[in-house]
């Protein structure tokens, strides 16, 4: 009983906080909210805010409430209830059902692609949670997009390095309209006399003997000895490199193991 008591508090203090997240929420086009007026359920409505970021309230008519809080939204609301005789006290309330016009893209490679709303302040790892986390083949690393007074920026973030580090310093606070992108992983390639030839995820500081295990391993033909490289330079230009089973592989590599003369 006790633990459910806990747990109730609990929850209780969660809807609270989440109530003052979207009591700050700034209200745009296409948000939909449902509003009330403590003693008056003939002024209860369900509206949705213009492209003009307008309303239509019963009394009233087009009220502009684009731009305001939730908070300065009934306010505004009560105020013209009160000053135009309608009420003599009003106490607006507005609870948003969709926030459509705070909004953050997380694409690429998460498990839920999508646009999210924002309700309140969200951070980047905030946001990665809510579409899923990153997918099996996502990267290490996120682009984050952003456009502020004009400009667009963009800024690549090493989430694992980030957590592993418990550096939280580029975990940025996000706005309407950012664009977080997950990059699939890099990748190498493998071929020759192992197990499994192909394409392979790109794991940091990967080493060529590791390369090979991630290959499952040789083939009883296969030899460590003669294995090469095949690597592009900034040119474009194919090189072929002998590889020591210590040296480190880079993204869209070739790695070539050869068979045994013996």
């Amino acid at each position: 009983m006790k633990q459910l008591t806990k747990w109730l508090a609990l929850l209780a203090v969660l809807l609270m906080f989440s109530n003052a997240q979207a009591a700050d929420a700034v209200l745009g086009p296409g948000d939909i909210l449902k509003i009330s007026v403590y003693g008056n359920p003939d002024l209860a409505t369900e509206t949705r805010v213009s492209d003009a970021g307008t309303i239509t309230f019963p009394l009233l008519g087009p009220v502009e409430i684009g731009g305001l809080t939730a908070t300065s939204a009934e306010k505004k609301l009560g105020g013209l209830l009160e000053t135009g005789g309608f009420l003599r006290k009003a106490q607006v309330n507005i609870l948003i059902t969709q926030i459509q016009n705070q909004q953050i893209s997380v694409l690429g490679q998460v498990n839920r692609p999508g646009r999210y709303p924002i309700e309140g302040r969200r951070s980047i790892l905030d946001m990665l949670a809510m579409a899923g986390g990153i997918a099996a083949d996502g990267g290490d690393t996120v682009s984050l997009i952003r456009k502020r007074n004009g400009t667009t920026t963009k800024e690549v973030v090493d989430i694992i390095g980030m957590v592993r580090t418990g550096e939280l310093e580029k975990d940025f606070e996000l706005a309407a309209n950012d664009v977080l992108y997950v990059e699939r992983a890099p990748r190498f390639y493998i071929y020759g006399e192992v197990q499994r030839p192909g394409p392979v995820r790109l794991e940091r500081s990967m080493t060529v003997l590791q390369a090979l295990s991630a290959g499952g391993g040789l083939t009883p033909r296969g030899t460590e000895r003669g294995m090469v490289i095949k690597r592009r330079d900034i040119k474009g230009k194919q090189q072929v490199l002998d590889a020591k089973q210590d040296d480190l592989v880079q993204p869209d590599d070739v790695v070539y193991v050869k068979e045994s003369l013996f």
